[in-house]
């Protein structure tokens, strides 16, 4: 294998910048939710360089876009990278992107240098894996996977009524490809930490061993409308007030699992939203996470128990659905140690660690070989416009991705 082949860290920088100016906000973020306007320019722009570069470019009946490098051995299953490039919508410029732009540096990068792989480099950008318009997360991937019914994912709305699949047709992604066609030999995703510890601990390099499992689920507490002035107070049936207890549980939920859970009330709607009507019913979602499957079973035990009781106490009714069902994934040992191998090569510091947040690897996993890398980002911050990694970080990323792959696709002599 050539040892320690150099990636061209300015020209991934320029990359990175110059899809950053799609959907770009006043706080030096982005906006490019999934399968708008903003999403399609930036598709576009990289499908472009995947052309550029020489790749073969093909798009799936989920918008999940390929593009292929051949290798010596076409029959052979392929190494792949991959993210996606939507954002929150008051996201960074390198969640997601990081992954997507360094696995094209990577196969520039091996133009540059001439070096042909025994199997064949593709390169993934996967559709919709924040879960910000059309929930849940991670579609591309998960219909990939079989996880996700394609039809039920076409028929997702987003907040104004729009569908996923109508959508996709809109901005042209709608691919003929079938979802889970490709074989994948290996696969590899470079993201940032999302989280502290690189950081903390002068890491360059985070080796993901594992990624946390997730429940989420959807709360809708009804009480009774009624006027706030002469309701009296023992009388009260109040949905918001009973919904906050609800927030005051998760949190304690999170906190009684500490290190390694989390705890999250995210989102809140609160009907009929009135000054002065105390409200009937409130919709909200939680989201909980730990690494090991038991003790999320048991949270989800304790947020049930307690929505049960406060139900009859508050005297509203309390409706829990589980939305949505992410098993604690264990990344494969043959990648995880591609990825450490890659660290040691380049020279860079690096350590274990668990994924907190969902990737699309997680549901790669489930169908081939597949391991993550991690880099540093300011103050552990993501999912903010004010995300922030250095280009030496970056650079350094891309440059343990380049060799996990190459140890993967086997160059030939």
């Amino acid at each position: 294998m050539p040892t320690n082949l150099p990636i061209n860290a300015d020209r991934l920088w320029a990359s990175l910048m110059e899809m950053a100016e799609i959907g770009a906000t006043e706080k030096g973020g982005n906006c490019r939710l999934s399968l708008t306007d903003l999403d399609k320019q930036g598709r576009d722009l990289f499908v472009s360089w995947c052309e550029t570069a020489g790749c073969a470019v093909s798009v799936d009946a989920a918008g999940n876009i390929f593009a292929r490098r051949p290798g010596r051995d076409a029959s052979k299953p392929a190494v792949m990278m991959g993210s996606h490039l939507d954002t929150q919508p008051t996201g960074g410029r390198f969640d997601g992107v990081l992954g997507v732009l360094a696995g094209l540096e990577a196969i520039r990068t091996l133009n540059d240098h001439g070096i042909e792989t025994d199997a064949p480099v593709d390169l993934a950008c996967w559709t919709n894996e924040e879960g910000s318009r059309f929930s849940p997360a991670m579609m591309g991937s998960g219909v990939f996977a079989g996880v996700f019914e394609l039809d039920d994912i076409a028929a997702k709305e987003d907040m104004d009524g729009a569908t996923f699949g109508d959508e996709l047709q809109r901005i042209g992604y709608a691919g003929n490809e079938t979802p889970g066609a490709r074989d994948i030999g290996a696969y590899f995703e470079l993201h940032i930490e999302q989280g502290p510890i690189l950081e903390a601990e002068e890491k360059t390099i985070g080796v993901v061993t594992d990624a946390q499992g997730q429940r989420w689920y959807e709360v809708t507490v009804t009480g009774a409308e009624s006027h706030a002035g002469p309701t009296p107070m023992p009388r009260r049936r109040d949905a918001l007030l009973a919904a906050s207890k609800i927030v005051q549980e998760v949190n304690r939920i999170g906190f009684a699992h500490a290190p390694n859970a989390c705890a999250t009330v995210g989102h809140m709607q609160v009907r009929p939203n009135s000054r002065n009507v105390i409200p009937g019913e409130v919709f909200l979602t939680v989201d909980l996470r730990h690494p090991e499957d038991e003790t999320l079973s048991t949270m989800n035990d304790e947020l049930k128990a307690f929505c049960t009781g406060l139900a009859a106490e508050a005297k509203v009714s309390v409706d829990v659905v589980d939305f949505w069902y992410s098993p604690p994934t264990a990344f494969n040992e043959a990648c995880v140690n591609a990825v450490r191998n890659g660290a040691q090569l380049a020279g860079y510091s690096h350590r274990d660690i668990v994924s907190g947040a969902g990737h699309d690897a997680v549901y790669i996993a489930g169908v081939a070989p597949a391991g993550m890398i991690f880099i540093p980002c300011e103050d552990g911050i993501s999912h903010n416009e004010i995300e922030n990694a250095t280009p030496e970080d970056c650079a350094a990323g891309c440059q343990v991705l380049l060799h996990a792959v190459l140890e993967s696709a086997e160059p030939v002599e």
